[in-house]
């Protein structure tokens, strides 16, 4: 996965270069939010309008659960697109995304032009047989495919995986962006090619969500980290009350099998001493809350886990000190109330210090990591959730399968 054709690699003076980007932006009353997004692919979009492409921009927004619909039209991100590349970018609105709308408008295209495609979602759902046609027709509106958005790249859907067959069957080339590079770079050489000591981070809510990436990180890395809900699941597969905290019992043995295989290998694997407990969840979620510390072996049975105690703090932040690699997916407890975000920030700052290669993984270990004020201390940060937790797994992505190889 790790050896793609990039924009460097390709050349598209006076070509068609279709773009599948990452524009699912949050909109508020039709105005975005946070443009995270759109500033990442800005790299990639002004390579191939330097180059001389003719640059037709695609993603999808939202879930279209019922429909196209305007509140989740990409007419914003057009907007905001044309204020960060200092030119106009002609939006198709038509809800069919490739019909005779979009095809005049690329028809009309001059080298340096941009033309933005209607959300690809409101084409029904890619992934099914509808894709094939859709695939077809985008393949038509272009010479040469670009994909950059990560975030969707664990998706074999028509935008990102299927219509490169169609670009390659015509004599088309399929590339990856420079966002698309970077993160494989980062995420891919952080698992398949570490500079070690390598730590990995583990924390979040649930087991079940994190089974395969556990299992996989145990064979790549030197010490894995256990934080966030998942820890009592552990713990108490180690047989300590754990109390009301969050807990999947059918994943008890799971726990054991894992704590037995890192023994096996000679791995470290840390979970918490001590735990920051509360009488019940916060409500609302950021809501002043009394808290105690117990060591994780006497957590009180009527009490909720909710975040790392201090000696874990201490602990966790001596194992990444000697790191040289760390990869980092899912908060330590309830960052998002201030109470309960000083494990979260604790890791946070620990990563922010050491001179390691530090890689957060994406969802809410990013949204904590940019909130708690650390983003820019960190080496990357990954844009895709469910694709980085499916690239830690060590499992093949769609999206980077399907770009040419070097």
């Amino acid at each position: 996965m790790l050896n793609k054709k990039s924009v460097d690699d390709i050349n598209v003076n006076g070509k068609r270069v279709l773009v599948r980007c990452d524009f699912n932006v949050p909109l508020k009353a039709g105005e975005i939010t946070d443009e995270t997004r759109i500033v990442a692919a800005l790299p990639t979009i002004n390579k191939l309008i330097a180059d001389g492409g003719k640059v037709i921009l695609c993603s999808h927004l939202g879930k279209v659960k019922n429909g196209p619909n305007e509140g989740e039209s990409l007419a914003p991100v057009a907007k905001r697109l044309s204020e960060k590349l200092g030119k106009e970018v002609n939006f198709v609105a038509d809800y069919n995304v490739t019909g005779e709308a979009a095809t005049a408008a690329v028809a009309a295209m001059q080298p340096g032009d941009v033309v933005l495609l209607q959300n690809t979602r409101f084409r029904g759902a890619e992934e099914t047989k509808n894709g094939e046609a859709f695939s077809k027709e985008l393949a038509d509106l272009c010479d040469v495919y670009v994909c950059d958005a990560f975030g969707s790249s664990h998706r074999a859907h028509a935008s990102v995986a299927g219509v490169t067959d169609v670009v390659r069957a015509k004599g088309g080339e399929c590339a990856v962006g420079y966002l698309m590079e970077k993160e494989i770079n980062f995420l891919g050489n952080a698992v398949e090619n570490p500079v070690r000591p390598f730590v990995a981070i583990l924390g979040g809510a649930k087991v079940a969500d994190k089974l395969n990436v556990i299992s996989n990180l145990l064979e790549k890395c030197d010490t894995l980290i256990i934080g966030g809900g998942m820890a009592y699941t552990f713990l108490k597969a180690q047989g300590y009350e754990i109390g009301t905290s969050l807990c999947d019992d059918t994943k008890l043995d799971y726990c054991k099998e894992m704590m037995a295989k890192a023994e096996s290998l000679g791995k470290k694997l840390l979970l918490p001493v001590d735990t920051v407990v509360t009488s019940e969840f916060p409500n609302p979620i950021d809501a002043e809350i009394a808290t105690e510390v117990y060591d994780s072996t006497a957590i009180p049975a009527d009490k909720m886990g909710m975040d790392i105690g201090p000696k874990t703090q201490a602990l966790y932040a001596e194992a990444v000190k000697s790191a040289k690699t760390v990869v980092w997916n899912g908060p330590m407890g309830v960052f998002e109330n201030p109470t309960l975000a000083a494990g979260t920030i604790a890791v946070a700052k620990s990563l922010a210090e050491t001179d390691a290669t530090t890689i957060i993984g994406g969802g809410d270990s990013a949204a904590a990591v940019n909130q708690l004020g650390f983003g820019d201390k960190m080496s990357h940060i990954s844009t895709g959730g469910g694709a980085s937790l499916e690239f830690l797994e060590g499992k093949e992505l769609p999206g980077v399968v399907a770009a040419d190889d070097k």
